[in-house]
């Protein structure tokens, strides 16, 4: 191992930064390149950070094995420290890795002057407008004709970016436009469409949505870069799409090679919390990334089991056995999750290093009227897994951005106020 990545030992954290608030109201979430793209239930940058500084003081190596759009990967780089995330979800990748690359700052401000250029012009005689766009069913039912042909001449022109770096930039702006420039509810993960009288006064300028993206992109990435540039050795940030309920792959991430886990996994299926593949479908789509509408099916809890299983968490199963009398579809779909999240578990528990930390942000969802306690699930696996307990800390969540409501017995009309508080626990491997 290099300098920049050998760990001797790992500095235990101080007790006077275990009881502060975790809170974090009015603070800015979106700088540096946390500016770039908002994502589902995003783990804010401060509690990823403050985990950093509480529990990774002399950490290496970050691992998130459900990295989304990469919120831990910054704040890991920006401290000096490796970071390596997967996630299943291929804009999620292609947004983490977009923030955390570094280009040149001037080749960067020349591409978007020519893109600016471009804009200008507005010379549309030799753009055919695209018949279809694989994994969007009707184009022009999701998006008006001048959008069609607008989005089509911006996604051609990122295509003749030669540097890998700079076109990752402009795919993450080009991302967010396709969903502001769609005939889509903005406020909505799942897809729908705005009702007829709005779109008849809808008219967005994707060009203009497209260079305000860049502008304030830019802006965040010279933070983010005057940051990097002034550390002592740069770290790396790797981005993968394995899937950690079966594997983690030695060639990626070593047995016992990781310093801290920061992580913030799906607080459920996708079908009855967040719906990350529908979120992402469109700008998928236009960005030609591999299977945009399979996305859902892939995550934890995607696939239902036919038997449920015993869980070494007796609270959890207590729950899920509460489900079961009530509604044993549901039980099962809910025990398909945690038999996911457990195999996760057991996983990452083996590439964490002695004494090093993993710490997880997760919500306890209610389903029938029953709170599943994954907080207390979380910490019950790890310690099947070889790990002691050392915290939780528990935030409020008033701004994260996930559905206000969601419907926990699939009875339509049937609305619960999700959840209003993370709790983030913090467990050791032992020696």
């Amino acid at each position: 191992m290099s300098e920049c990545t050998q760990l001797n030992f790992l500095i235990p954290p101080q007790s006077k930064d275990l009881h502060d608030d975790w809170t974090f109201n009015g603070a800015s979430t979106r700088d540096l390149t946390h500016c770039y793209h908002d994502y589902p239930a995003r783990m804010i940058p401060q509690v990823a950070g403050k985990l950093l500084d509480s529990f990774g003081v002399s950490a290496k190596h970050l691992f998130d094995p459900y990295c989304g759009s990469g919120t831990s990967l910054v704040e890991a780089n920006i401290r000096g420290i490796n970071a390596s995330g997967t996630d299943l979800n291929p804009l999620a990748r292609l947004i983490a890795k977009a923030k955390t690359v570094t280009p040149d700052i001037e080749s960067l401000k020349k591409q978007i002057s020519i893109f600016n250029k471009m804009v200008l012009e507005e010379n549309f005689d030799e753009i055919q407008e695209p018949q279809e766009i694989y994994g969007i069913r009707r184009l022009d039912f999701w998006f008006k004709p001048e959008v069609i042909v607008r989005l089509f001449k911006i996604r051609e022109f990122i295509k003749t970016i030669e540097n890998d770096d700079i076109r990752l930039f402009f795919q993450a702006a080009f991302s967010e436009t396709v969903r502001e420039g769609s005939n889509t509810r903005n406020n909505e993960f799942k897809l729908y469409r705005y009702c007829n009288e709005k779109l008849k006064t809808f008219n967005p300028d994707v060009f203009e949505i497209m260079s305000s993206k860049l502008q304030r992109n830019f802006i965040g990435y010279k933070k983010y870069k005057a940051k990097f540039d002034n550390l002592k050795c740069h770290p790396f940030a790797n981005v993968y799409h394995f899937d950690t309920v079966e594997r983690i792959p030695e060639d990626c991430i070593f047995p016992e090679s990781i310093d801290i886990v920061v992580t913030s996994p799906p607080y459920g299926d996708s079908g009855t919390t967040v719906a990350y593949g529908q979120y992402s479908r469109l700008s998928a789509a236009w960005l030609e990334l591999e299977e945009p509408d399979r996305i859902d099916r892939k995550l934890m809890g995607g696939k239902t089991i036919k038997e449920i299983s015993s869980f070494p968490s007796k609270l959890l199963q207590k729950s899920i056995d509460e489900i079961r009398k009530s509604d044993e579809k549901r039980a099962r779909e809910v025990a398909s999750f945690y038999a996911d999240l457990y195999g996760s578990i057991s996983n990452v528990a083996k590439v964490v290093r002695k004494n090093g930390y993993a710490c997880y942000v997760v919500g306890n969802r209610k389903v029938k009227g029953i709170v599943l306690p994954t907080d207390i699930a979380v910490k019950d696996f790890f310690e099947n897994n070889g790990f002691d307990y050392i915290n939780t800390f528990i935030r409020s969540i008033p701004n994260k951005r996930m559905p206000s409501k969601n419907s926990p017995s699939n009875v339509i009309g049937a609305h619960d106020n999700t959840m209003t508080q993370e709790y983030i626990i913090v467990m050791r491997r032992k020696k």
